[in-house]
């Protein structure tokens, strides 16, 4: 049975099987117990460009400076990692490493950053 047919195997009654061929840029799925829904257009619209994260550099600053003792405007940007070591390094000096996050929301608002996919954040 060739490709056409096994896609007129599928299709509803009373529908050509122009209607339910995959969208260009989408790979049908060979296997005849799977649908032909395509994983990228099942995903939801993103707003931003690819490659720009969709967090704000303007939030990440402004977290970092007021809450940036706790880590508040890493954890925000996905940076995890940074954002405990900052509370870490707040617990264990009584507060005076909190000086850390006020100069990270600074160089944040200033240069940018990125998010924990490495994305630059949006302005």
């Amino acid at each position: 049975m060739g490709q056409a047919g096994r896609w007129r195997r599928h299709q509803p009654t009373g529908q050509s099987s122009a209607n339910i061929l995959p969208r260009p840029g989408c790979r049908g799925r060979q296997d005849a117990s799977r649908s032909l829904l395509c994983p990228l257009m099942t995903t939801p619209y993103q707003q931003y460009p690819h490659g720009v994260s969709d967090k704000s550099k303007v939030v990440a600053g402004v977290l970092q400076i007021l809450l940036g003792g706790f880590g508040i405007g890493r954890f925000y940007m996905g940076d995890t990692k940074t954002g405990v070591i900052q509370l870490i390094v707040t617990l264990v000096t009584c507060g005076i490493g909190a000086i850390w996050g006020l100069v990270d929301g600074i160089l944040i608002l200033v240069n940018g950053g990125v998010d924990g996919q490495g994305r630059p954040l949006r302005d």
